[in-house]
């Protein structure tokens, strides 16, 4: 973190203080738990009888301007854990968070003024009088579990937006109106690509027609081009029994997030959901002995998942409880693994090109956390091996990456390829890991050239990653204005009188029958509402006849990259559209 955004952290961290002050002024029976600076503000998590509305945030701001034009010092003051303890004996929260801390420790107090403290490590601003030229803005207050966990409380999470000036708040909030209009959770259900039910369940989308055909239209293109590139289809099962998930250490480092069929008090069988295919594919490869002529051996499959995410976790397409993915595993000798690590991400970067998408992505280097051993298996000499291993490719491939210390799986190191959707939140969409732990787990070996046996390194990647994230992504890069080659309707022929319409049938069926996505509109409406909405719904091209085309034999076109057209050929509209499709050309 640069100067400049310590500054902004700090400012913000502070105002999170503020904020409770003002809270414990207003509402003296509120218990305070955290407040931490986020991207764009701060949130405190509150324990509060009274359920805040829209109306009590002008309330509340007007109380932290009060507050802030005091001008009271912010002190920090050290304290003993018996000390803090003390002070915070009516606050369950923070004595839960005390009572963690070491025995001995020296535990940090800041103050606001005289008569306000709070529990926090820092670092603040030096007075209140930092902070009087910041604008900031309460925007929602929702719910939030104690530590995130649906066991505890619910809380209430107050967000506000923080900047040094009202000029980078109103741009701040502009923008964020502009990435409402783009943001997949409303614009893919007003185009009909997705919905969810409450009785189904949080993070199990429904994909409508259109969003199904355009998953299916990236399925059949990733399989085709991984078949090129020398990968071979597999399919597994999507459960199997807890003794695969023990072998792989999943049961041990990832049980939480698995969807466990069964009870081991109670059943003699307990089964579990997949959450990653790994595991079933190496049965493909344990199916025979192998020898290093058959190295590199590459499975691919598209793989149906299933995590139990947390439920304040889950948005949209984007985090998800069950999804399908590109998914693949790749068993190679050491001296192979820099060229097939390549390889894979030269498909990955093919992939993100061919969707647009490839200017938007960053890349992070997550690691192990030698400090936190309990979360991952193998040696540190196998972690450090790997590490490096993989350290040295992304250098020699001039890979520019940040580094996620904590953010690699319990078996292994990966590069993790990132998007950030349009409000700026960064996620995963394409993964590569080097595995050099779970072929040990699996006895998984080949014959070498000298006779002897040996381990195969493991390379797991997608190469589109989740295809629901990706759709999500598609949304709101291109606003529901997909490319022609992805769009679930490429074409709508529209009627201009209902005298048109055996004309206009006999267009469409000559789309349909070259394999153009086509829909008819012969209803007997305004042709202009018609237009209206076939725009709204961001189809790409519009076909328009009435009694001139019918007798001139000819069409008329709406659509993007050139301006209205009358008078045109249906073939040689065709053959434009063909070739928009076959070159996958971007908007």
């Amino acid at each position: 973190m640069n100067e400049k955004n310590e500054k902004l952290h700090m400012a913000r961290h502070s105002l999170a203080h503020i904020l409770a002050k003002a809270l414990m002024e207003l509402y003296p029976q509120t218990k305070l738990t955290i407040g931490p600076a986020i991207d764009d503000g701060f949130y405190y998590d509150v324990d509060l009888d009274k359920n805040l509305t829209p109306d009590d945030y002008e309330v509340i701001e007007k109380k932290m301007r009060e507050i802030l034009n005091r001008g009271e010092p912010f002190t920090r003051k050290v304290v003993s854990k018996a000390e803090a303890l003390k002070l915070f004996k009516d606050n369950p929260y923070k004595c839960e968070i005390i009572n963690e801390l070491e025995d001995g420790k020296e535990i940090s107090i800041y103050y606001t003024g005289d008569d306000f403290f709070d529990l926090c490590s820092g670092p603040h601003v030096e007075s209140a009088k930092n902070l009087q030229n910041y604008a900031f803005k309460i925007y929602a207050v929702n719910g939030a579990y104690w530590r995130g966990s649906e066991k505890n409380k619910m809380l209430q999470r107050i967000y506000a937006y923080a900047f040094p000036d009202k000029k980078q708040l109103n741009e701040h909030i502009t923008m964020l109106e502009e990435a409402r209009k783009r943001d997949h959770n409303k614009l893919g259900r007003e185009l009909e690509l997705f919905t969810t039910v409450d009785y189904i369940g949080q993070g199990l989308p429904i994909l409508l027609p259109k969003g199904a055909k355009i998953i299916q239209i990236m399925q059949r293109f990733v399989e085709d081009e991984e078949e090129r590139r020398g990968w071979k289809l597999t399919k597994t099962p999507f459960m199997a029994k807890s003794d695969l998930y023990k072998i792989s250490g999943h049961w041990d480092h990832y049980k939480d997030g698995m969807f466990v069929l069964g009870d081991e008090s109670k059943d003699k069988e307990v089964l579990a959901l997949r959450p990653m295919t790994c595991p079933f594919q190496y049965q493909a490869y344990l199916n025979k002995a192998r020898s290093y002529k058959d190295l590199p051996l590459r499975y691919d499959e598209t793989s149906t998942l299933f995590r139990n995410e947390a439920s304040g976790e889950m948005h949209g397409l984007i985090r998800v409880r069950q999804f399908t993915i590109s998914e693949g595993h790749l068993m190679c000798t050491p001296e192979q693994l820099e060229q097939e690590f390549k390889s894979c991400l030269e498909l990955a970067i093919f992939m993100l090109k061919t969707l647009g998408l490839y200017e938007d992505a960053s890349y992070r280097f997550s690691q192990w956390d030698p400090n936190d051993r309990a979360k991952y298996i193998g040696t540190k000499e196998q972690w450090d091996e790997a590490q490096n291993t993989m350290e040295k490719i992304l250098k020699h491939l001039e890979i520019p990456y940040e580094i996620g210390v904590g953010e690699a799986a319990f078996y292994g190191p990966k590069l993790d390829i990132q998007i950030k959707n349009v409000f700026g939140k960064e996620d995963t969409l394409i993964t590569i890991q080097i595995d050099q732990m779970l072929a040990e787990k699996f006895g998984m070996e080949y014959t070498d050239k000298d006779g002897s046996k040996k381990r195969p390194y493991i390379i797991h990647r997608t190469s589109i990653g989740c295809y629901e994230r990706t759709l999500a992504y598609l949304i709101e890069k291109y606003a529901g204005a997909f490319p022609l080659w992805l769009a679930p309707v490429q074409v709508k022929v529209l009627t201009l009188t209902e005298r048109n319409n055996d004309y206009a049938a006999l267009i469409n069926k000559t789309l349909l029958d070259a394999g153009i996505r086509t829909e008819l509109d012969d209803r007997n409406e305004k042709v202009g509402y018609k237009i209206r909405e076939a725009m709204s719904m961001k189809i790409p091209y519009l076909i328009i006849v009435g009694d001139e085309e019918e007798k001139s034999q000819t069409i008329s076109i709406r659509g993007r990259g050139f301006e209205n057209k009358s008078g045109l050929k249906l073939d040689d509209f065709l053959a434009r559209l063909q070739e928009e499709i076959k070159t996958k050309k971007l908007n």
